[in-house]
């Protein structure tokens, strides 16, 4: 009996990997193997750098906090205290948008902190 083999399948199953390689530079997006193994490291950095990318913004969101409170005197150590203190529940993300965007929605912030 002469041998089966999904050819349709393995062709799709290539393909696949060969258009997530396309923009690779030279044998990375042409050759079956090597694309794979791009690809696959790709993928690696991907998953990975969805949670690099959240732990990078909290320490930007620190730094324009900072730079907010300190034009009143105040550190960030000092204001994230306060805050907690007078159970203010603004997380980071608002405190430096307004640090950066509306800076007396901010300071009046700082104010009822104080």
């Amino acid at each position: 009996m002469p041998r089966s083999v999904n050819a349709v399948a393995s062709r799709r199953r290539r393909k696949k990997v060969l258009n997530m390689a396309k923009g690779y530079w030279g044998s990375r997006s042409k050759v079956f193997t090597v694309a794979k193994n791009t690809v696959e490291k790709g993928l690696q950095y991907a998953y990975r750098d969805r949670k690099v990318k959240k732990r990078e913004f909290r320490g930007l969101w620190i730094q324009r906090i900072n730079a907010g409170a300190r034009q009143y005197g105040i550190s960030y150590s000092q204001f994230i205290g306060k805050l907690a203190a007078k159970n203010i529940g603004l997380n980071r993300k608002v405190l430096a948008d307004l640090a950066m965007n509306h800076p007396e929605a901010f300071k009046a912030v700082i104010d009822t902190v104080k």
